[in-house]
């Protein structure tokens, strides 16, 4: 059997988060920080990171403290769903780690090994249906899950 792109879950691994179901979420959690963005689709626009952000430093979140940058607000994360979605989901554990909250949406793949090492132990909320990402019309390919990391020092 030949490998095609048909076959791939999705084409891409940016998945903007819809304003309405950020919304719900904020009203919860009242986040300070944006994690991954991007200037058009960022849900904290006064203080985010992202590759197309006007501060360089504010371009590469992995060598960003998301803690002080977020001034003790929660921390929005929806990383690329990509095979760097581990490398964000290692930063969010670790964030959370040294006393953030970190609210990360990500595709529900409870086989794969970052789920295990770094979602399983935190709380764990399933979304109900599937989520119909940026503009789209379609559902998303997979569902999702609410990956709660609560500060703990």
């Amino acid at each position: 059997m030949t490998f095609t792109s048909g076959m791939r879950t999705s084409l891409t691994d940016k998945w903007n988060t819809p304003r309405d179901f950020f919304d719900k979420i904020n009203t919860e959690f009242n986040f300070g920080l944006d994690a991954a963005a991007l200037e058009s689709s960022t849900l904290v626009p006064d203080n985010w990171y992202g590759l197309d952000h006007p501060d360089i430093s504010r371009r590469d979140a992995f060598t960003r403290d998301w803690y002080n940058d977020s001034n003790g607000k929660a921390i929005w994360l929806n990383p690329p769903y990509g095979r760097v979605i581990k490398d964000w989901m290692s930063k969010a554990s670790s964030v959370a780690s040294n006393g953030a909250t970190v609210v990360c949406l990500v595709p529900s793949r409870t086989d794969t090994a970052w789920w295990h090492e770094y979602c399983i132990m935190h709380e764990i909320r399933f979304v109900r249906g599937r989520i119909k990402f940026g503009n789209t019309k379609k559902d998303a390919p997979f569902s999702s899950s609410l990956v709660i990391m609560r500060g703990s020092k």
